[in-house]
C-alpha cells in the first residue's frame, strides 16, 4: 500500500498588518487576539493540525515576540513522533538583509526544506479566520499533477476587485492570475462569480525550489508568492485551482460552510467578531469535530454579579460582569465591567477595565485598556475622532494600554 506523502507546512506570519493599526502597533498581525480566546494564527495552525500535518514552520519577522511566545508555549506536539510547530524568525542566512517578500522569506529558509525533504510543501497565510481541511487540497493537488495548487474561494465579481483573482479552465488549470483587476474574470460555471485567491498554496517541492531560485535571480522581482511565484508557474501552464466550496469539514453547518474572512482591516476584524455572537452564528466556534485550538489562561470561570448581564455575547474566563449590561459583544479573558456601565456591539480584548457608568458602543478596546468612570466611547463621533482611531466604518479603536477619560 502506498504511504502518505511527506508534507512540510510553512505558515507565512511575518506581515506587518498596517491596516490593523493600532492593534498591530506592538505585535505582528497573526498575534492579534480574536474571538475571546484565540490569536489569528490559531486558525491556520488548527486547520493544519486537525488535517494531520504535524511538521510546521511559522516564518516570523515583524514585532514577533508575542507571536513567537504564543507558538512556543501553546503549540507543543510530540517530539517522540517527529512532530513540531516552530517559529522561525528572520535569520539573515543569505546576507545582512531581512525578508523582502513572502517568497524571499521561504527562499531564505530553504534549510528547513532541505532538512525535512518533503514531497509537497503547504504554504498558508496566518491571518485569516476560517475552517478548512488542507488534506483534501493536498489530495486534489496530487491528482491534478500540477506544480502548484491555489485555493480559490467564490466571491461575487462585483467584490472581487479587492483580491488576487484566478482565471481558470473547466478542468481547473489556471490561465491567468490577476492582482486586484478592474475587470475580474469569472469562474467557468457562473458569470457572476470570481475565484479569489485565499493565499493558501500546495507545491510539489521540486517545482517550488526551482521557482524560488529563478525568482531570487530576478532583480526586478518583488519576491512575493502571489505577485511573482504563482504567476511564474501559471505562465508555465503548471498551476491549478482548488475550489474551496469542495472542501468538507466535519461538524460544519450549512450556515457556516465555506466561511472565510480576511481580517486585514479594522472593519473586517470587527465584522468577523460580530459574526460570532448571533444566536445561530455565521462562524461557529463551538464545532468540536474540527476544533479551533489554543491554550486558555489559568483563570476562574466568568462571574456575573449584582444583576450584571451579557446578552447575545461571548464572555471569557476570569471576567467579571458586575451590575452592568453587555450586549452583542465579545468579551475576552480577565475583563471587568463595573456597575452601571453599558457595553454594546464591542470587542474587548484581555485585561480591559470599564469603570462605573461608562458607555462603550461599536468599539474595539485592545489589551489592558482602562475606561474611566462615566467615560463615553462610540457616542460622540466628533469627540472620538479627536481622541482615538476611528475606522472608515465608524468603529472606535483604542490601542493597547490606552486610558479613556
Amino acid at each position: 500500500m502506498k504511504g502518505q506523502p511527506r508534507v512540510l507546512g510553512i505558515v507565512l506570519a511575518g506581515g506587518e498588518g498596517k491596516r490593523l493599526w493600532p492593534l498591530t502597533a506592538d505585535r505582528a498581525k497573526p498575534a492579534v487576539p480574536f474571538g475571546g480566546n484565540y490569536r489569528l494564527v490559531d486558525f491556520v495552525l488548527s486547520n493544519l493540525v486537525n488535517a494531520g500535518f504535524h511538521r510546521l514552520c511559522v516564518l516570523t519577522q515583524y514585532k514577533s515576540h508575542s507571536l513567537d511566545r504564543h507558538i512556543s508555549t501553546t503549540w507543543r506536539l510530540s517530539s517522540v513522533l517527529g512532530q513540531y510547530i516552530t517559529p522561525v524568525p528572520a535569520q539573515q542566512r543569505l546576507g545582512p538583509r531581512w525578508y523582502t517578500g513572502s517568497a524571499d522569506a521561504i527562499f531564505q529558509s530553504l534549510n528547513l526544506v532541505h532538512d525535512e525533504r518533503p514531497d509537497h510543501i503547504v504554504v498558508f497565510g496566518a491571518d485569516h479566520v476560517y475552517r478548512m481541511d488542507p488534506a483534501q487540497m493536498v489530495a486534489a493537488h496530487q491528482e491534478s499533477g500540477a506544480a502548484v495548487t491555489v485555493a480559490g474561494i467564490r466571491v461575487p465579481r462585483t467584490e472581487a476587485k479587492a483580491f488576487g483573482c484566478i482565471d481558470s479552465t473547466e478542468s481547473g488549470q489556471i490561465t491567468r492570475f490577476l492582482e486586484k483587476p478592474a475587470e475580474p474574470p469569472h469562474v467557468p460555471d457562473d458569470p457572476d462569480v470570481t475565484f479569489a485567491s485565499m493565499g493558501n498554496y500546495v507545491f510539489t517541492t521540486e517545482a517550488l525550489l526551482d521557482a524560488l531560485h529563478a525568482d531570487a535571480a530576478n532583480p526586478n522581482s518583488e519576491h512575493d508568492m502571489g505577485g511573482n511565484i504563482i504567476p511564474m508557474l501559471v505562465d508555465r501552464g503548471e498551476a491549478a485551482v482548488y475550489d474551496f466550496a469542495d472542501n468538507e469539514v466535519p461538524g460544519e453547518t450549512e450556515r457556516d460552510r465555506g466561511y472565510w474572512r480576511d481580517v486585514g482591516t479594522l472593519d473586517a476584524y470587527y465584522d468577523a467578531h460580530m459574526d460570532l455572537v448571533s444566536v445561530h452564528p455565521v462562524f461557529n466556534l463551538y464545532n468540536q469535530e474540527w476544533p479551533i485550538r489554543t491554550a486558555t489562561p489559568p483563570l476562574p470561570p466568568a462571574k456575573f454579579i449584582a444583576g450584571g448581564s451579557a446578552v447575545d455575547s461571548m464572555v471569557g474566563p476570569g471576567s467579571i460582569i458586575s451590575g452592568c449590561t453587555v450586549r452583542e459583544s465579545v468579551v475576552s479573558a480577565d475583563v471587568v465591567v463595573e456597575a452601571g456601565a453599558s457595553v454594546a456591539g464591542s470587542v474587548l480584548l484581555p485585561g480591559v477595565r470599564i469603570g462605573k457608568g461608562a458607555v462603550v458602543r461599536r468599539a474595539i478596546l485592545d489589551k489592558n485598556v482602562v475606561v474611566a468612570d462615566g467615560a463615553r466611547i462610540g457616542v460622540d463621533s466628533a469627540a472620538d475622532r479627536e481622541r482615538y482611531t476611528v475606522s472608515s466604518g465608524g468603529v472606535v479603536v483604542l490601542g493597547k494600554g490606552a486610558h479613556a477619560e
